[in-house]
């Protein structure tokens, strides 16, 4: 939870006041603000500073910090982690192989993660660049029903790189 300031932190003059009951009261001098919070035994609370005047609330300060922290805990649980996988190919990679790799990008793919496919190349297949730029072109082919390029195959060195996100 962000830092909040309440009852005497709270620097500004005057401040735009809400009640208990989330009613707006107006503005008041900062003094009375801390007076009226005071009657009704509950803090005066700054909830949005960054307004000319600041707005302060009424409310006690532990349930107020209860409540902010219980929405966070639910927005971060409604929020999607994506992760990037990677998966390590050869330009000669054979066909049953090439299939279970396959497979593996799919499910990434399925569960909304990106996927980096490297493809390395040893000595003289450096020379034959082309049938790895073929096997790459195959499998965007293959998976481009559930997946798209985010970024498109790039020559680093002696590793031809490609990033896939699901769609």
């Amino acid at each position: 939870m962000k830092y909040v300031r309440v009852n005497e932190r709270i620097f500004a003059k005057t401040v735009r006041l809400i009640g208990p009951e989330g009613e707006q009261l107006g503005v008041f001098p900062l003094n009375i603000a801390l007076k009226r919070a005071d009657e009704s035994d509950l803090d005066l609370v700054e909830v949005a500073p960054q307004v000319n005047p600041p707005v302060c609330r009424i409310v006690d300060y532990s349930k107020y910090k209860y409540e902010q922290e219980k929405r966070e805990k639910e927005a971060k649980k409604h929020q999607k982690q994506t992760q990037l996988k990677e998966i390590r190919m050869r330009p000669r990679i054979g066909e049953h192989d090439y299939g279970i790799k396959l497979k593996h990008i799919k499910e990434f793919l399925e569960k909304k993660h990106k996927v980096r496919i490297r493809m390395f190349f040893k000595g003289r297949e450096m020379a034959h660049k082309e049938i790895g730029n073929k096997l790459i072109r195959n499998l965007m082919e293959d998976v481009k029903e559930i997946g798209k390029v985010d970024r498109n195959p790039l020559m680093l060195g002696k590793t031809l790189v490609m990033i896939i996100g699901p769609k």
